[in-house]
């Protein structure tokens, strides 16, 4: 049962790796670049005035064709916003605008046509309204030669572009404002998720290594009193602990897999809810077990006596303390999960998550972490970039984002806001991105604690080391990629991994590290008889 739940668990975790809320500069190999028609899509701000006074501000997209949008708001002209008649623009407009901004509608001709009649007209740029909620991206038929286009493009969804069409029919004057803003090249959200990550995976290993130390010396003391007592512990199990093995490890892929099939096929508002149920679940679970664990210290008699609960059996005082302040905190932030600050709780709920996961779960040796990491090494990389042959977008990203629901994303992420980004949106990244190359993580401090090494001699100093730097080089990567999903554990597993394997190769210590997980040990209790002896 405990196996089970935590390859469940496990699974549900790893969903999504290191994403950027929204991409803004967008490359299509399928709508190839060619002379007049060669920019890169990026989003638009559409700013709007009404009557003189600020009004709404839309998103749209850009088109391949004509001169590039400026990316400074000061440097863009407020300019008239006018309908065009036809409102399609599949022919010349009846009037012209004089350096006005023209709103068409999409119609049946060609993005380019209508661009192309509307400079004829006068206009200054051309907005055209989407007949669906959805963005296109504009480009250039592939036999197109007369591209010859000096006016900015840019497509707005059908729900925006409404809006201002209504204010037009109403006799309203309206005036708009095109720019691109850059997004900047690091923002403060990606530090502080990657201070979050690293912190998140160096407490949850010095809890697992500790947990472990206080129970080898519990073991100790037992073989003090005898062998009666030794076997009585080896009866008792792993006091909750579960060590996972290869062939988990192996099928957490393919559990992982139709679990994110699933989710892609079946995502909608009432499965995300259902997902939210399951995710406040699991972090009531990881809250309590780490308040608990905390509030110990403070007030061991609590902690120390136990009450029976039915379906439950024996549970302290302290935790039935704790546990309606996290449930309490579950509702709240399942009920506002969608105020501006609402990532506050589900990051708390996510760390507890992933610190009692890796405190609980164990990899015993570093050949089942070389396995477990390796198939989620696959795992990320097929299903952030080899999907789109199949899916035609990554399914990865698409579930990590929530984009075919009203959500900003499956619960099962960390995120913080951009806060100095002009475009907005979350820096994320998935549970499984910090929860697998932490159990390995972990796997190194037991072993150093196990083998009294010190930082500089021992493994986990370089594994954390390697996993700050594995991950530092996924948001280099996704800056670099502008914005563009990135499988966080492309990067991390082989920094990680090659790390402690190349270390206990140079040490010679592999062999030990790959199949025992353990340092070979004396066991002081038990003495060779003494051999006779003979007179002189």
């Amino acid at each position: 049962m405990a196996a089970a739940a935590v390859l469940a668990l496990l699974t549900v975790s790893v969903l999504a790796g290191a994403a950027a809320g929204g991409d803004i500069v967008h490359h299509d190999d399928e709508a190839p670049k060619i002379p007049g028609c060669n920019n890169d899509f990026i989003l638009v701000k559409v700013q709007s005035w009404v009557n003189g006074k600020e009004d709404g501000e839309f998103v749209g997209v850009g088109a391949r064709f004509g001169p590039k949008i400026v990316s400074k708001e000061k440097h863009a002209n407020r300019t008239k916003l006018t309908l065009a008649d036809p409102m399609d623009c599949c022919s010349p407009p009846k009037h012209k605008v004089s350096g006005d901004v023209l709103l068409v509608q999409r119609g049946k001709c060609k993005f380019t046509k209508k661009a192309k009649f509307a400079e004829a007209a006068g206009a200054s740029a051309i907005v055209i309204i989407n007949h669906v909620h959805e963005l296109y991206k504009m480009v250039c038929e592939k036999n197109e030669t007369d591209l010859d286009i000096n006016i900015p493009a840019v497509l707005l969804p059908k729900d925006a572009g409404s809006a201002l069409h209504t204010l037009l029919t109403d006799g309203n004057a309206v005036s708009v404002q095109l720019y691109s803003p850059d997004r900047p090249v690091v923002d403060t959200a990606e530090v502080f998720l990657w201070l979050m990550a690293v912190g998140t995976v160096l407490g949850a290993s010095y809890w697992s290594a500790w947990s472990a130390r206080e129970a080898v010396i519990e073991q100790e003391k037992l073989l003090k009193d005898g062998h009666e007592s030794l076997l009585n512990v080896e009866a008792g199990g792993s006091s909750g602990m579960v060590d996972i093995n290869v062939a988990s490890a192996i099928m957490f892929v393919v559990v992982a897999s139709c679990f994110l099939i699933m989710l892609y096929k079946l995502m909608s508002y009432w499965f995300v809810e259902l997902l939210v149920v399951i995710f406040c679940i699991g972090g009531v679970e990881g809250l309590q077990t780490c308040l608990v664990a905390l509030l110990s210290r403070w007030f061991k008699p609590a902690a120390e006596s136990f009450v029976k609960v039915p379906f439950l059996g024996a549970v302290s005082h302290l935790t039935l303390a704790v546990c309606p302040f996290c449930v309490a905190f579950a509702v709240l932030w399942a009920v506002f999960r969608q105020l501006p600050f609402a990532w506050i709780g589900q990051d708390i709920l996510g760390i507890a998550l992933i610190v009692t996961v890796i405190q609980i779960v164990r990899v015993p040796n570093l050949k089942v972490g070389s396995v477990l990491l390796s198939c989620a090494f696959l795992y990320d990389i097929f299903w952030v970039f080899i999907s789109k042959r199949w899916f035609h977008e990554s399914v990865m990203i698409v579930v990590a984002r929530g984009d075919k629901t009203d959500e900003d994303g499956v619960p099962m992420l960390l995120k913080i806001p951009r806060m100095f980004d002009p475009w907005g949106g979350y820096s994320i990244i998935g549970f499984g991105d910090i929860l697998l190359p932490g159990l390995l993580v972990a796997f190194a401090l037991r072993y150093d604690f196990s083998a009294k090494k010190g930082f500089r001699s021992g493994y986990f100093l370089w594994a954390m080391v390697a996993y700050g730097s594995g991950l530092l080089i996924t948001y280099v990567a996704l800056n670099l990629m502008d914005g563009h999903g990135q499988p966080a554990l492309l990067y991390i597993v082989p920094f990680t991994l090659g790390t402690l394997i190349a270390l206990g190769w140079k040490r010679g210590e592999l062999p030990n590290l790959w199949t025992r997980g353990e340092p070979e040990r004396v066991c002081t209790h038990m003495h060779m008889p003494l051999l006779p002896t003979t007179p002189n």
